[in-house]
C-alpha cells in the first residue's frame, strides 16, 4: 500500500558518483510509495540530503543544507526531513542532537528500507526514524532488481557493481561509512544493464569506490571485472562502458588488456595516485611507492592508444614537508595525468591520521595546506590545457548528452577518453542526442574542448587517437 497520492520528493546529492547513484535508486524507491521527484524543496513533502563525509567541510556542508530546511518545515510542519548517506552512517542518532528537526536518519547499507521508513515517519507514530545498523551482506544488492532507477542522465547510466573498501587508507572514511568490499552478482549487474539498454541508454559507468577489485570476494566463481565488462560488452544496445573509481593495486593486466582490446569499453581510467613521495604513501598506507605507479600508467600508455589517465591528490598530510610535497607536484608530469581531483587533508577524527592531526603530529598549517593545493592545481591545469591543445585540429567521436548548460546554442557531449567536448550544430535535437557524432575540434581549454559538428567524412576519422602523455 502506497502512501496518499500525490506526493513530491526532492533530493540533495552531495559526494561522489556512489551517492548519485544511491540517489537514483532512492528516487526509484519512492516512486514505487507514489512520490515524484521536484527541483525545489519548498515543494516536496519529503526532502533528504544525501551526504558525503569524505572531508570535514562536506559534513558541514550537509549540515548547511538542514538549516534552512528546519525553517521550512516551522513553516509547514508536515514536511519530513531525512539525512542519507555517510554522515548518516557515521553519526547516526547525533544527527538528531544536531538537527531535532530531522525525522528520518539511514545509513548507505539501509537505502532498500527507504519505502518502509518513510511510512513510520508520515504515519505520525515516531518522532524519529533511525536505520543505520544494518550488517551489510550479499543479499543487499538484491533490491537493485526489482526497482526501476529515476536517473538524471537518458543517455548515461551509473551500475553500481561493488561497495566500500578493504584497503584502510589512514585518511579515509570509506570501510567505517560503506563497509568491507562487497562484490555484486554478475547475473544481477547484467540483468540491469540489459534493461537499460533496451530504454535506450547508451553507455554505463561501473561503479565502485574501488571498482577494480570486483569479484575478489566470491568464494564460488573465479570471476572478476575483466570477465564482466567481456560480458558487458556483448550486450546489444550499449555502446559504451567506463568504470571508476581504480585502485594501483587491483588494476591487473586482466583489465589493461580489456580496456585495450574490447571495442566498447573507453580508454579512460581514474586511478588515484593521492602523494607522489614514498614516505607519504607510506604514511596513507596505500600500498605502493610512486615507482609502481608511474610504472603502471607507463603500461598504460604504451598498450592503450589514446588513453587518458586522471586521479585524485591531498595536500598538507600530516608530516608533508616542502620536499615531499614537490614530489607531488613532480608526479603530475612524470604520470602524464590529464586531469586529477585535489584536495587539502581534512583530519577524519575515527581516522588513524585523524589521530595523528588531534595530537598535533607533524600538522600542516591550514594556511600551507591552501598555498600548496593552488600551486597543485595550477601545475595541473598548466598540463591539462598542454594535452588538450594537441586535439585542436583533430575530429573526435563525441556521444551527445544534451544542450550545454553554459550556452544553449551548444551542445555537449565526450569522447570515449571522457574529454568534455561543446560544440555547434545545425541539426536538431532528435538527430543528436544519444548519437555518436564527429566533432571537429577548434579551441582547447583546460578541462573541456570546442567544436563543430563535422558533417562531412573528414579524411581522417578519430576514434581512436594518440596524444603523447608521458
Amino acid at each position: 500500500m502506497t502512501l496518499s497520492d500525490p506526493r513530491h520528493v526532492y533530493i540533495e546529492t552531495l559526494g561522489c558518483q556512489m551517492n548519485k547513484a544511491d540517489s537514483e535508486l532512492m528516487l526509484g524507491l519512492l516512486q514505487q510509495e507514489g512520490f515524484l521527484p521536484v527541483l525545489d524543496a519548498t515543494r516536496a513533502d519529503l526532502v533528504i540530503i544525501n551526504t558525503c563525509q569524505i572531508r570535514e567541510n562536506a559534513e558541514e556542508k550537509a549540515y548547511s543544507y538542514l538549516g534552512p530546511w528546519g525553517k521550512l518545515k516551522q513553516q509547514h510542519p508536515n514536511i519530513k526531513i531525512a539525512m542519507a548517506g555517510c554522515v548518516a552512517q557515521q553519526t547516526k542518532e547525533d544527527v538528531f542532537k544536531r538537527a531535532p528537526y530531522v525525522d528520518i536518519v539511514f545509513g548507505t547499507q539501509n537505502i532498500h528500507e527507504l519505502p518502509q521508513l518513510v511510512r513510520r515517519a508520515f504515519s505520525g507514530n515516531e518522532k524519529q526514524v533511525v536505520a543505520v545498523d544494518r550488517q551489510k551482506d550479499k543479499s543487499t544488492f538484491d533490491y537493485f532488481s526489482d526497482v526501476t532507477q529515476v536517473r538524471e542522465s537518458k543517455i548515461s547510466a551509473w551500475v553500481t557493481i561493488i561497495e566500500g573498501c578493504d584497503y584502510f587508507c589512514t585518511y579515509c572514511v570509506v570501510p567505517y561509512t560503506r563497509g568491507r568490499q562487497i562484490s555484486r552478482a554478475p547475473e544481477s549487474v547484467l540483468e540491469e544493464v540489459k534493461r537499460l539498454a533496451e530504454a535506450g541508454y547508451k553507455e554505463v559507468t561501473l561503479l565502485g569506490q574501488t571498482v577494480d577489485a570486483y569479484g575478489k570476494d566470491f568464494a564460488d566463481r573465479s570471476y572478476r571485472l575483466a570477465e564482466l565488462m567481456a560480458d558487458v560488452n556483448a550486450l546489444e544496445g550499449i555502446e559504451r562502458i567506463r568504470f571508476m573509481t581504480s585502485h594501483p593495486l587491483d588494476l591487473s593486466d586482466a583489465i589493461i588488456e580489456a580496456i585495450a582490446t574490447l571495442p566498447k569499453v573507453m580508454e579512460y581510467i581514474h586511478i588515484p595516485m593521492q602523494a607522489g613521495d614514498d614516505v607519504i604513501l607510506d604514511r596513507m598506507r596505500r600500498g605502493y611507492t610512486a615507482a609502481q605507479y608511474y610504472e603502471l600508467v607507463d603500461k598504460l600508455y604504451d598498450r592503450i592508444p589514446g588513453v587518458a589517465v586522471t586521479g585524485d591528490y591531498i595536500v598538507g598530510f600530516p608530516g608533508e614537508t616542502e620536499a615531499q610535497f614537490e614530489q607531488t607536484l613532480y608526479s603530475v608530469s612524470r604520470s602524464g595525468i590529464h586531469f586529477a581531483n585535489t584536495a587539502a587533508y581534512s583530519a577524519r577524527r575515527q581516522t588513524p591520521a585523524g589521530i595523528w592531526e588531534d595530537r598535533g603530529e607533524g600538522q600542516v598549517p591550514e594556511p600551507e595546506k591552501q598555498r600548496r593545493l593552488q600551486l597543485l592545481n595550477e601545475v595541473i591545469r598548466d598540463q591539462a590545457m598542454s594535452i588538450h591543445q594537441a586535439y585542436e585540429g583533430q575530429v573526435l567521436d563525441v556521444l551527445v548528452e544534451g544542450k550545454s548548460k553554459r550556452n544553449a546554442e551548444r551542445w555537449t557531449g565526450r569522447t570515449r577518453n571522457n574529454k568534455v567536448v561543446n560544440f555547434s550544430s545545425p541539426l536538431p535535437e532528435a538527430q543528436l542526442v544519444g548519437q555518436t557524432i564527429p566533432v571537429a575540434i577548434t579551441q582547447a581549454y583546460p578541462f573541456s574542448l570546442l567544436g563543430v559538428h563535422q558533417l562531412m567524412p573528414a579524411p581522417q576519422q578519430a576514434g581512436h587517437f594518440a596524444v603523447a602523455c608521458s
